[in-house]
């Protein structure tokens, strides 16, 4: 053997030593770290660490059984529906569907047709698919092409069978999240199914937002290591390990997000947000903008881990040489945005419609001399989640969208704004924009990691 076979040899058998132990490591690393809800952010957090795939599948199996057997009952016998049917094309997956798939089917096979059935008296909710493929075990295999090649007309043989009081299907006005049945399937299912039946279609829109808006508590114990993540990057993003205040640009930052994010297995649910407020600037400055000292820095910022999302906004300030804290201007309007938060948080009941929450706060909020935008939303499965919005950006009276109602275990975005005159910027109008993750459970709403209180700082390189 040569010596270059012989490093070789030893390379290899090093290398496989150390895949090994990794290997080993990542399995006692099987499930997510747990942190428990905090009103307190920590100024610098640690990265928790991120789950192997096969790990992070088992954990979303796991959560995805429990939900299906507790929450479809609820929210069904809630409703009063017998029967809900959900469909979804290869690669055209409506919201509802795709949640429902485990962790290894990564899209809808050909069709997949997924059946809900209450027999009632109490009886276990069926669950059924009239597709080709199985999914992990958690749908029972309910259609054999042999015996009837035609998937829609045993989607009808299955419902004469079962013969229910309401068949719910996805169509909405008003949400995407509850729309998911097309023109084409709809007629199909439509022309396989018995006239008798025509009558007890009804719509799932309800039902497909108190699918998507509802969490466990299994979910619930591992979310805050979810936002700890996010935390944890902001952190990192608004340092000077990168940020280098002259040289570094609003742009550079966004792309170590999404390199970051790439290097680390996770994925965003949205392209990262860098903005720069200056003073004597008259807008938001973004893109190529070089990053300088004594400029006011936004990020909104956003990932998905383990089906459930995060969505947060913070400011960090960049000294200036000789500073050792933010303007005082600065610090009282993220303290007024805390305030709104507060306010905001205080007027959350279930029963309450989200346009009713946004007038309550507002009007507590502007009787205090305080400038207020609010625009807070559900999250969890997806970053703007299904349920009611409090408020949008560009409408801050009611909206139809904010008509829904509130309703425990939920989690939100609580996303707003103040607009505070700084001092130390010649009375200069700054947006203090917040966004932070919570849980409601039915009395009280708490930030699942946290809450920004402090600016950031962010060193001058001087």
């Amino acid at each position: 053997m040569t010596c270059l076979n012989t490093h070789l040899a030893l390379c290899l058998t090093v290398t496989l030593a150390g895949f090994m132990t990794g290997m080993s490591a990542q399995a006692q690393e099987s499930s997510p770290p747990v942190f428990p809800m905090s009103e307190v952010e920590h100024s610098h957090p640690e990265l928790p660490p991120i789950l192997p795939l096969r790990d992070r599948a088992e954990v979303i199996d796991r959560i995805l059984e429990e939900r299906l057997d507790t929450i479809i009952p609820q929210i069904m016998r809630e409703q009063g529906v017998s029967m809900w049917v959900l469909m979804a094309r290869e690669y055209f997956e409506e919201p509802v569907v795709e949640s429902l798939l485990d962790a290894r089917s990564m899209a809808a096979r050909r069709r997949t047709i997924l059946i809900f059935s209450d027999p009632g008296e109490g009886q276990p909710i069926e669950r059924l698919t009239v597709s080709r493929y199985g999914l992990a075990g958690l749908f029972e295999p309910s259609w054999d092409p042999d015996e009837e090649p035609d998937q829609w007309q045993a989607v009808a043989d299955i419902i004469a069978d079962r013969n229910p009081a309401t068949i719910a299907i996805n169509f909405s006005d008003l949400t995407a999240f509850g729309d998911g049945m097309t023109l084409s399937q709809y007629r199909l299912m439509m022309n396989a199914l018995p006239a008798d039946y025509h009558e007890r279609i009804v719509s799932g829109e309800t039902l497909a937002v108190r699918w998507l808006e509802t969490r466990t508590p299994s979910e619930l114990e591992i979310y805050p290591g979810v936002v700890r993540i996010a935390h944890a990057l902001i952190d990192q993003a608004f340092s000077n390990a990168v940020i280098t205040p002259g040289v570094t640009t609003a742009d550079d930052v966004v792309w170590w997000y999404r390199e970051e994010l790439s290097r680390l297995g996770l994925e965003p649910w949205f392209h990262p947000s860098i903005g720069i407020q200056r003073e004597g600037a008259d807008a938001m400055l973004r893109d190529d903008t070089v990053i300088e000292p004594g400029d006011l820095l936004w990020t909104d910022f956003g990932i998905t881990y383990l089906r459930l999302s995060t969505d947060t906004q913070h400011l960090a300030y960049v000294l200036r040489p000789g500073e050792t804290e933010a303007p005082a201007g600065l610090r009282q309007g993220l303290a007024a945005s805390n305030r709104v938060q507060d306010i905001l948080m205080s007027h959350f009941e279930t029963g309450l419609s989200g346009n009713e929450v946004l007038a309550r706060a507002r009007e507590e909020a502007i009787a205090e001399g305080l400038d207020p935008s609010i625009y807070s939303h559900p999250i969890g499965t997806h970053g703007h989640g299904a349920g009611p919005a409090i408020g949008f950006w560009d409408n801050q009276d009611a909206d139809p969208r904010g008509a829904g109602l509130i309703n425990a275990n939920t989690a939100w975005s609580i996303e707003l704004t103040s607009y505070n005159a700084v001092p130390e910027w010649g009375g200069q109008i700054v947006d203090f924009r917040t966004e932070e993750d919570a849980f409601f459970d039915g009395e009280t709403i708490r930030f699942l990691d946290g809450r920004q209180t402090e600016i950031k700082l962010i060193g001058s390189g001087q």
